[in-house]
């Protein structure tokens, strides 16, 4: 599970890595990125990559109620194709988070420490992740996103048993 991560490469950094030309929004580093709030995701817009900030927590198209967004902010690799969630968003609206760390909670006895995962290099990363669009009543658009988790690697396993789909370079 991913619950927080955190944000502070300049998105200029970005833009190279990516090609995107325009940053239409400033990013102060952030380092304490929570669900319900905005997060930095690159998306394919027509065939061109564009960077724009969705929600953290899945707001399906066909929910009735923008609430289910807390519940939804991860969503696990080995089900996406069989979730009713995610199916459709994993064969059509599939994002890039941008990140530079992320935390996972290790227990301890009773108690549970947070611990930053980071690249050894200190470079940043990215997560795998799925987007959608829900229209309010009102009519009002809510863009939301949910990043997908996976079986911990070596580094992780003794923190937490998941942890986010981290993009390999060459993948993005």
């Amino acid at each position: 599970m991913c619950g927080r991560f955190t944000l502070m490469t300049n998105l200029e950094k970005w833009s190279e890595r990516f090609q995107i030309e325009v940053i239409p929004f400033d990013w102060p580093s952030r380092y304490n990125i929570a669900p319900s709030q905005m997060v930095a995701a690159v998306i394919s817009d027509h065939g061109q990559r564009r960077l724009g900030q969705l929600r953290w927590g899945l707001v399906p198209s066909w929910a009735r109620d923008e609430k289910i967004g807390n519940k939804i902010i991860n969503a696990r690799a080995e089900t996406l194709t069989e979730k009713p969630a995610f199916k459709n968003l994993f064969a059509r609206k599939r994002c890039i988070i941008l990140a530079d760390g992320f935390y996972e909670w290790q227990k301890i006895g009773k108690g549970r420490r947070p611990m930053r995962i980071v690249m050894k290099t200190g470079e940043p990363f990215a997560f795998a992740g799925l987007f959608d669009t829900w229209t309010s009543p009102s009519g009002d658009k809510l863009h939301t996103c949910t990043i997908v988790t996976t079986k911990p690697n070596d580094v992780v396993a003794d923190i937490h048993d998941r942890m986010p789909v981290i993009l390999h370079q060459e993948s993005l």
